[in-house]
């Protein structure tokens, strides 16, 4: 007897259904492999630095220490094209990722189309070593209680750029060298060391006591930061935007200074007041002739 064709209907129905099942399945498969991706994006103990500026700066600081490093196949301006043959130079290995795998490695930080893995690096330096190196020339920026990572990192770009020895925090309120942090320093956290201390009015006293001449900002004093000598041993106090420097910390300076302001605001965030008071500071220096203005290798 000839076979009626409705009993194929379940069969191609159930097909049907396994293939559904089947694709939705791969479906997971690859959603679950993409999310493992980005949890492994950032290995523990593995410094991840993202941009151009961050990579850059290990990259000839310490080319050996970058393990690996993933760019976007789909940038392909003369920025990129010059970081690739910079890193092909170095040994660098390189491995293009998508922009959710560079997402998934730098969640917090805009990356630019390139991060890298590094060994982590502590640009560290203990207080002890820190008053053992002052000189005449001694430059020092002392933070307290400076918290948002990005304003820390900006800091440390302009202590940098105006050849600060060292940046003193204290242990506790204060910002760490994040992503963000290393983000926005654009290098200066691979140059500058950070000297974290228990007691930061203690350690003030101590810098005095060694020689330093220390100055802290204060919008409501009268005295201005271009009245002070700063072509000495010589460390700029700044505190938080708003809440400014503790009432210990203002104590233990030697004299508080503001910066002049015209306009209707009332106060400069951290970043900013820290490059005009260090660049008096360079000014000042590059007139006495402590320093001369250039590559951090041509400096006096």
């Amino acid at each position: 007897m000839k076979q009626k064709e409705g009993k194929r209907f379940p069969r191609e129905a159930g097909e049907g259904t396994d293939r559904r099942f089947e694709r939705q399945e791969h479906q997971d498969r690859h959603e679950r492999h993409e999310r493992h991706q980005e949890r492994e994006a950032a290995p523990a103990g593995k410094a991840v630095l993202a941009g151009f500026h961050a990579v850059a700066a290990r990259l000839a600081l310490d080319a050996a220490s970058i393990e690996l490093v993933y760019v976007d196949p789909e940038r392909r301006d003369r920025r990129m094209r010059e970081m690739r043959d910079k890193l092909f130079a170095a040994g660098v290995r390189v491995m293009n990722a998508d922009p959710r795998r560079l997402d998934g490695l730098s969640p917090e930080v805009p990356h630019q189309g390139i991060v890298a893995l590094a060994a982590e690096r502590e640009n560290t330096l203990d207080f002890a070593d820190l008053l053992d190196q002052i000189t005449p020339a001694t430059l020092l920026l002392i933070l307290d209680g400076v918290t948002d990572p990005r304003n820390f990192g900006a800091c440390l770009r302009a202590a940098d750029a105006a050849g600060v020895q060292a940046v003193i925090v204290p242990r506790d309120r204060s910002a760490r060298m994040t992503p963000a942090a290393a983000k926005a320093a654009a290098g200066a956290a691979e140059t500058v060391p950070v000297v974290q201390v228990t007691n930061l009015a203690s350690a003030i006293m101590e810098l005095r006591d060694n020689g330093v001449f220390v100055a802290g900002t204060a919008g409501e004093t009268e005295s201005s930061i271009y009245d002070i000598d700063q072509a000495r041993a010589f460390a700029w106090v700044l505190g938080a935007e708003g809440e400014g420097l503790r009432q210990l910390t203002r104590r233990r300076c030697d004299v508080l200074a503001a910066i002049p302001m015209v306009g209707s605001v009332e106060s400069l965030n951290v970043s900013v007041a820290s490059g005009i008071c260090l660049f008096e500071s360079l000014r000042q220096r590059i007139a006495a002739g402590i320093v001369k203005p250039g590559k951090a290798s041509e400096r006096l």
